[in-house]
């Protein structure tokens, strides 16, 4: 007799079929969602050589003692940083760093005269006097929405704390390089001056401002910046006589090792102060 299958049986192969096949299905592989450890790439830059590597000053250094170098009134009175300012060209969309920025008062006032389109790097190695920039900035950067249009936000400011040695400021960024008032106070003058040329740009310029007298008194005679600075790779290209004190203009030419500085400094010249 043929048998006839009917739908209901059609159903039920079908049903054994699938089921048979779930059997066999291959198990689904796990997700491993545990964290791995990528191995750190090694930086193939050279590091620079510790502070101790270089000389100490031959002199006295001064100590730290305010955060301001005078008050900031009578400073704009003689118009001090207008001055300084416009004998370094610093103009709008240039990067500048304020080193021993101190209370602020070149940054503030950088800040405006490069505006929007530049940069101003804040720097002090005093976590106090860092502290205290912030709250300024802030403060002022408040001021200035609320006159409206003509303020500017001090935006631009980026605050760096840095070491005696180092000023740690962004590879190739820094056109202007300002140190006022602070040269006498630098402990590692020749480590933060190696530390310093990566920073600056293609034509950048190193200002410092200082009074002519001894480092011991809170000054910097101007034979003896110019002999350090050129130990230190940096050539002075102008010197101006300020209402008080002097800025004196330098150009970087080589970034002076530990080696090269002691060389230059035990040249009769640098001891005689004649560089």
């Amino acid at each position: 007799m043929r048998i006839v299958a009917g739908p209901l049986q059609f159903i039920c192969v079908a049903i054994t079929l699938l089921a048979a096949g779930a059997c066999r299905r291959e198990p689904v592989p796990t997700v491993d969602t545990s964290v791995r450890r990528v191995p750190a790439v090694q930086s193939t830059a050279p590091q620079p050589p510790p502070a101790s590597a270089f000389p100490r000053p031959d002199r006295s250094v001064a100590t730290i003692i305010s955060a301001s170098w005078d008050n900031e009134d009578s400073r704009d009175r003689v118009g001090e940083a207008d001055t300084v300012m416009s004998l370094l060209g610093i103009v709008a969309g240039m990067s500048v760093a304020d080193i021993g920025a101190g209370s602020g008062y070149y940054s503030v006032r950088l800040s405006a005269r490069v505006g929007g389109a530049g940069r101003v790097y804040a720097e002090d190695i005093m976590p106090a006097y860092v502290s205290d920039l912030r709250k300024r900035i802030a403060r002022d950067s408040i001021n200035a929405r609320r006159r409206g249009n003509g303020g500017t936000t001090l935006s631009n400011v980026e605050i760096i704390l840095g070491t005696p040695d180092n000023p740690h400021l962004p590879r190739a960024s820094v056109d202007r390089a300002l140190l006022v008032h602070m040269y006498h106070e630098i402990t590692q003058p020749y480590a933060l001056l190696y530390n310093l040329f990566p920073a600056l740009k293609p034509g950048a310029r190193v200002g410092v401002v200082d009074v002519d007298r001894p480092t011991s008194s809170h000054g910097t005679p101007p034979a003896l910046l110019k002999c350090e600075m050129s130990a230190a790779g940096y050539d002075q290209v102008e010197f101006h006589t300020l209402g008080v004190g002097y800025l004196a203009v330098f150009a970087p030419v080589r970034q002076s090792s530990p080696g090269e500085v002691n060389a230059a400094i035990s040249k009769p010249e640098f001891i005689q102060r004649r560089c």
